[in-house]
């Protein structure tokens, strides 16, 4: 029983992660609200893995897990982009919060999806989280335009879509069965990041840094979706 506590503690942890992220993106402080979903993601590995080394899974576990994951990776940047688009478009803003609902079935889906023990079907919460929170840390002034607002919230129903679509998408998890893919994906991540990281120092903003966040989750949708279109052998 005494064993079981360290796992729901870290999800405990991914949880008040994601819980600030919420509050900071209601203040604007878009940067800081990411940091605390990138911590939040790093709770959500570990809780898992701590639950499997020391033999203590938990159903209680599992519900709190979901939980967290809802409050880090599905309210908090829905909340940001909300908070982000809203000075723009006004209370059409609140479009954005959809994510959070969509990604609260998603979760639910993963919890009773068979097929999902290696891989995934449909983009995965903290991969959206990611994609979303890395772009609202961007300069607002990038907006330029409405529509470019506009843009965005047909994205995040896109997102909504993806979330839950059954569509294949390859995890590190599949490493052996898709090593070429792995592979390819980690190769293109470095060369986004380099380049975002390039970018940034050369602007001296590190928000261009942080969007690789967003340009190799952008990468990782595509190449999914490329492989979907290849015929089956």
């Amino acid at each position: 029983m005494k064993r079981r506590i360290i796992p729901d503690a870290i999800t405990s942890c991914n949880l008040l992660c994601g819980s600030i992220a919420v509050f900071l993106a209601t203040q604007g402080a878009f940067i800081w609200a990411f940091v605390f979903i990138l911590a939040g993601a790093f709770f959500d590995f570990f809780d898992g893995l701590s639950a499997r080394l020391l033999k203590a899974p938990s159903p209680i576990g599992i519900q709190l897990d979901s939980l967290a994951d809802d409050i880090t990776f599905g309210l908090a940047p829905s909340m940001m982009l909300f908070c982000y688009l809203r000075p723009i478009v006004g209370w059409w803003a609140l479009i954005a919060l959809l994510m959070a609902a969509f990604s609260a079935l998603r979760l639910a889906k993963f919890n009773v999806d068979e097929r999902q023990h290696d891989s995934f079907i449909g983009l995965a919460t903290p991969a959206n989280a990611i994609f979303w929170g890395a772009l609202c840390c961007m300069p607002i002034s990038i907006i330029a335009y409405d529509w470019i607002a506009w843009v965005l919230i047909g994205l995040s129903l896109f997102s909504c879509y993806l979330l839950n679509a059954e569509i294949p998408f390859f995890s590190f998890k599949s490493f052996k069965r898709d090593k070429t893919t792995v592979i390819l994906f980690l190769v293109g991540c470095v060369i986004l990041i380099a380049f975002c990281v390039a970018k940034a120092i050369a602007t001296k903003h590190i928000e261009f840094a942080l969007f690789s966040g967003t340009a190799c989750i952008l990468w990782y949708v595509v190449l999914n979706l490329m492989l979907l279109c290849l015929p089956k052998k």
